[in-house]
Formats: C-alpha cells, structure tokens, sequence
C-alpha cells in the first residue's frame, strides 16, 4: 500500500511540475515537496487521532522523558524529510517510472546491505520475502512498457 501511494504521490509531483507557471509561483521543487508534506501531514492529523488518539499523552510522555525517542524521532523525521525532498528533485530530472526503477535497486541494495552488516543470513523465507515485495514494485514500475508493447 505504501509503494502505491508513493507511487501516486510521485505520479501527482511530476504532473504538478509540469504545469504552466508554477515554478513562477513557487520558486522551487524543494518548496513544491514542502507543501505537498505538509498537506499530506494535515490530511493524516484525523486518521491519526481516530487509530491512536487515546495514545496520544502516553507518546508526549515518553518524547518528553526518553532522550533516546525525542533524538531519534527528529533524527528519523529530518532524514526522512531530506530523503523525500531528493527524490522529488529526481522525479523532475526523471520520470515516474525511472524513479520506481529506481527505487526497486534500492530496495535491493538496502536489504542486501543491512543483512550484510548486521551479520543476519538471508534465509529461503527471507529471500522469498524480498523477492516478492521488490519484484512487485519492479513489476508495477514496467507494466506500462509492457502493455504498450502487447497493444502495438
């Protein structure tokens, strides 16, 4: 479900870019992911409250108490935020697809090197595991190649 609506959101970005005028409104890619979070962060605010609402002062509690969460959730959100801001300055440069493409070497990559690092094997379960979730993005990121060559 995220590679979808990353997918989508990285769909609905390269649309945006490429209407008239608006790098005259908004001065630039990195302002253009800026807004598109912080619209995607208020349109969650309600679906957060609904599924963690009651959680929400025990979570304050433990930011405010454990320096460990509160320096690596900042740490997570701002790597997070640099990460995204890339990949939508790539999706301009790019493509939808050549971004999936992308994305799909990098999954690779990461699951490979963790492992790596971590010294974990990669068992026949994990490895189907990796094989399904990077073949399907890699699929999706294909299929209009694909359905373009069976129509001509």
């Amino acid at each position: 479900i995220a590679n979808l609506f990353a997918a989508f959101k990285g769909n609905e970005n390269k649309k945006l870019m490429e209407t008239e005028g608006l790098k005259d409104r908004m001065g630039s890619v990195g302002n253009q992911f800026a807004l598109t979070t912080i619209l995607g962060f208020l349109m969650s605010i309600p679906l957060v409250l609904w599924r963690e609402g009651s959680k929400l002062g025990q979570f304050v509690e433990m930011f405010k108490t454990n320096p460990v969460i509160s320096t690596n959730l900042i740490a997570s959100g701002l790597w997070f935020y640099g990460y995204n801001e890339l990949a939508t300055m790539t999706l301009k440069k790019t493509g939808a697809v050549t971004q999936s493409v992308a994305n799909t070497a990098k999954r690779v990559i990461v699951i490979v090197g963790v492992a790596i690092v971590l010294g974990e094997s990669l068992d026949p379960m994990k490895l189907l595991g990796c094989a399904i979730g990077i073949g399907g993005v890699f699929v999706y990121s294909i299929i209009d190649q694909l359905l373009a060559k069976k129509n001509a």
